[in-house]
């Protein structure tokens, strides 16, 4: 199988289909569950993207909140359970970290879950000072506005 040929790895957001993006983060992720389309799409429109298309069906996603000079935040990492196992997370985020500008990016940051070791193997680590890092978590589960992670 060549992934070159049977998908299509693309930055290009008029080549993504963000009603299918939005299905996904808004259906199946834990994240985003219930989110509503208008919110979305501000994301996706202010956001740096990489997508997986086969057949124009967006089957992967992933996307830099930035200022493409000094910080970027790495999130909405997906792709379709049905296409999982073939590497296609690892060639989107290749192509995300190859970009000129992120290369020169001081601080990546990004939270998971349960995907350490992909993230790892492009220079992710765990939190160097983590007293130094604060937040402000106004989690928001859009089916359930109780539920915290």
């Amino acid at each position: 199988m060549n992934l070159q040929t049977e998908y299509l790895i693309t930055t290009d957001k008029s080549q993504m289909n963000p009603d299918d993006i939005h299905h996904w983060l808004a259906k199946e992720s834990h994240w985003a569950k219930g989110m509503p389309r208008e919110l979305f799409q501000t994301a996706f429109d202010n956001s740096f993207a990489v997508g997986a298309m086969k057949d124009g069906r967006q089957i992967g996603y992933a996307k830099l909140v930035t200022d493409y000079a000094t910080f970027a935040y790495l999130g909405d990492v997906y792709v379709l359970q049905s296409h999982r196992g073939r590497g296609l997370a690892h060639i989107m985020m290749e192509e995300l970290m190859s970009q000129p500008w992120v290369k020169d990016i001081r601080r990546l940051m990004l939270s998971t879950k349960d995907a350490h070791s992909i993230y790892a193997k492009f220079g992710f680590s765990p939190l160097r000072f983590p007293d130094r890092i604060m937040e402000i978590l106004r989690h928001h589960s859009y089916e359930n506005p109780d539920y915290t992670p």
